[in-house]
């Protein structure tokens, strides 16, 4: 029998650090995640909103959440099987249920903070570039950071249509 060199002694795995759960299950990108979630040192105990953008093998869901100590509170939310009611029965992870999903959460939103009056967003929905912070208004418009998650931010992916119906419902996603 052949001398074998042991590579991983008891030193090594006296050292090892097992990541974290969500990281070794491949939900959640740490460092991505922290930049998103970290305020200015000068704008201490602020909430800084991210408007969340999931999609599952039957759905689209969109959120508009902050981080705390505890975990992350969810403002508002929206799914594409909510579109039923508003006469849209099938397609609910296409593109345009994308759009519609994130429309409907924006509208969401801004009724929770009493903004839907001051901020109604794009009027007639024609694809054109639209901007929220382009309008007249003394008060600024809400403000959401996008956070896609896990995904490619690739060319003509579904989550641009969530997008663009969040920033025509009248949130301002930089």
């Amino acid at each position: 029998m052949a001398f074998v060199k042991v590579l991983k002694t008891a030193a090594y795995f006296k050292r090892f650090q097992v990541a974290r759960r969500r990281r070794r299950e491949g939900k959640t990108d740490y460092y991505a995640r922290r930049k998103m979630v970290r305020q200015d040192k000068n704008k201490f105990n602020n909430r800084k909103y991210r408007f969340v953008v999931r999609f599952t093998n039957k759905r689209c869901i969109c959120q508009c959440a902050y981080a705390t100590l505890r975990g992350d509170v969810v403002v508002a939310a929206a799914a594409s099987n909510e579109l039923s009611a508003f006469g849209i029965p099938v397609g609910h992870k296409n593109y345009a249920a994308a759009y519609a999903t994130g429309l409907l959460c924006a509208r969401r939103v801004l009724k929770k903070f009493d903004l839907d009056e001051k901020f109604k967003g794009k009027e007639e929905l024609d694809g054109e570039e639209y901007h929220v912070e382009d309008e007249e208004n003394e008060q600024r418009p809400f403000k959401c950071i996008l956070d896609v998650g896990l995904r490619r931010t690739c060319v003509g992916h579904r989550m641009w249509g969530a997008l663009k119906g969040a920033v025509d419902g009248g949130l301002h996603i930089p």
